[in-house]
């Protein structure tokens, strides 16, 4: 993993953004000394995402499969305020 100033990084995109595509780097970018955030290959993206996506189904067929007794919607409105 590469780390660059954020400044060095608007000066050199394209060849910071040729190394993220071609060689499958990641770039993290800095800013005054924090890291800020990240180029990467799509393809770490798409895996981040697809894991982003398993972790919703399962959360949701935990809820799911929860059998405690729901509250109903105008209950849940009127103590929000809504």
């Amino acid at each position: 993993m590469v780390r660059m100033k954020a400044a060095k990084t608007r000066e050199q995109f394209s060849s910071t953004l040729d190394r993220v595509v071609k060689n499958g780097e990641r770039v993290v970018l800095e800013r005054k000394g924090k890291r800020v955030a990240a180029l990467v290959p799509l393809e770490d993206l798409e895996l981040i995402e697809r894991l982003e996506d398993e972790i919703d189904v399962r959360e949701a067929r935990k809820a799911l499969a929860d059998k405690s007794p729901s509250v109903p919607w105008e209950q849940v409105k009127r103590e929000l305020g809504l």
